[in-house]
C-alpha cells in the first residue's frame, strides 16, 4: 500500500462527511464539493490552506501531534479515526523495516491451555492479519464452514468472509460483518504499514472481491472489542452470540476472541447443542487443530 494514497483517501473521505452546518460555517450559494472545502478545514484547524492541501495530498511526514489533533477536530473525527490518523502519520515518517523470512506462527502452550480450558464458549486466537492461529474445539465447531476443508491452521477469516461462498449463509448479517471487518483491517494496515503479507492480503481481496474494494475505498475505521454476531450454523441453526476481544501484547499483538450466550435462551441452548455436536464430530475438528500443532 502507498501511504500517501491512504492518507489522501482518508482525509478526503472524512472531509466529505462534514457539512458546513455541522462545522458552524454559513453555507452560501451552490457548493461544488460535498462536505467542507479545503480552505474551510484549514481555517477550522488554524493552518494555512497551502499547508492543509499538502497534508491532504498525502504528506504527513513530520507533522506535529498538535496539528493532527487540530485537523481531527476540524473534521470531527472520533477517537478511533484520530488514532488512525496518528498511525498514518507515524507510518509516513517511518523507515521501512527490513524484510524478514516468514515463519509458521508459534502459539505458546500456556495460551493453548487457556483456550482449551474455555469449555463453555467458542474461543480463538487471531493475529493482526486476521489469521486464526488456534481455536478450542467449540470454536472450531462454531466456525465449521471456515474449517470445512480440514486445512492446517492458520486459516484467514478475511478470506473466508469475502471469498468463501458459504460465508454469506453463515453470517446472517454478512454485509455488516464484512464491512466492519474491512474497517478493522484498515486500522491493522495503518499500524503495520511494512507488513508485506498484510499488503498482499489486501491486494488479493481487492482483486477478487468487488464488495471489499468498495468498502476499502470508503475508508471507515472501527475498533471491535465487543458486540453481537448472528450466525446460521449448518448443523445447529441460528445463534445470536455476544463476542469479546482481549488483546495479548507481545512480540506480535494477538487477540483472543470469545463467543457466549445467556444460559436458558435459545442461543444458550444452541451452544450446548453445539458442544454435543462438536463431540460427535471431534474427528473432523480435532484433525484440523492437530495439523496446526
Amino acid at each position: 500500500m502507498d501511504n500517501r494514497s491512504e492518507v489522501r483517501a482518508f482525509l478526503g473521505s472524512r472531509r466529505a462527511k462534514v457539512t458546513p452546518e455541522q462545522a458552524g460555517i454559513p453555507a452560501y450559494g451552490r457548493r461544488r464539493v460535498s462536505g467542507l472545502r479545503r480552505g474551510e478545514v484549514a481555517a477550522l484547524a488554524g493552518v494555512s490552506v497551502e499547508y492543509y492541501t499538502r497534508l491532504e495530498r498525502g504528506n504527513l511526514a513530520g507533522v506535529s501531534d498538535s496539528v493532527l489533533d487540530a485537523v481531527a477536530r476540524a473534521l470531527r473525527l472520533d477517537d478511533t479515526e484520530l488514532a488512525h490518523l496518528h498511525h498514518l502519520a507515524r507510518a509516513a515518517g517511518a523507515v521501512p523495516a527490513r524484510a524478514r523470512r516468514v515463519r509458521t506462527p508459534e502459539v505458546r502452550p500456556s495460551i493453548r491451555r487457556v483456550l482449551d480450558s474455555m469449555t463453555g464458549v467458542p474461543a480463538f486466537l487471531r493475529n493482526h492479519r486476521f489469521d486464526i492461529l488456534a481455536a478450542n474445539p467449540l470454536g472450531m465447531a462454531l466456525y465449521a464452514p471456515m474449517f470445512a476443508t480440514g486445512a492446517a491452521l492458520p486459516v484467514n477469516s478475511m478470506r473466508f468472509t469475502f471469498l468463501d461462498p458459504h460465508a454469506k449463509a453463515f453470517y446472517l448479517d454478512w454485509a455488516q460483518v464484512a464491512r466492519s471487518a474491512v474497517a478493522a483491517l484498515h486500522i491493522a494496515a495503518a499500524q503495520n504499514p511494512h507488513d508485506q503479507h498484510l499488503v498482499n492480503l489486501i491486494g488479493e481481496l481487492s482483486m477478487r472481491s468487488e464488495s471489499f474494494r468498495a468498502w476499502w475505498a470508503a475508508q471507515d475505521v472501527y475498533v471491535h472489542r465487543h458486540g453481537t454476531k448472528r450466525f446460521r450454523h449448518p448443523a445447529i441453526g441460528e445463534l445470536d452470540l455476544a463476542y469479546e476481544a482481549f488483546e495479548l501484547p507481545g512480540d506480535e499483538v494477538l487477540t483472543v476472541l470469545t463467543y457466549s450466550a445467556e444460559p436458558g435462551t435459545p442461543s444458550g441452548d444452541g451452544l450446548e447443542l453445539l458442544a454435543t455436536w462438536a463431540t460427535r464430530n471431534a474427528g473432523i475438528t480435532v484433525q484440523a487443530g492437530e495439523q496446526a500443532r
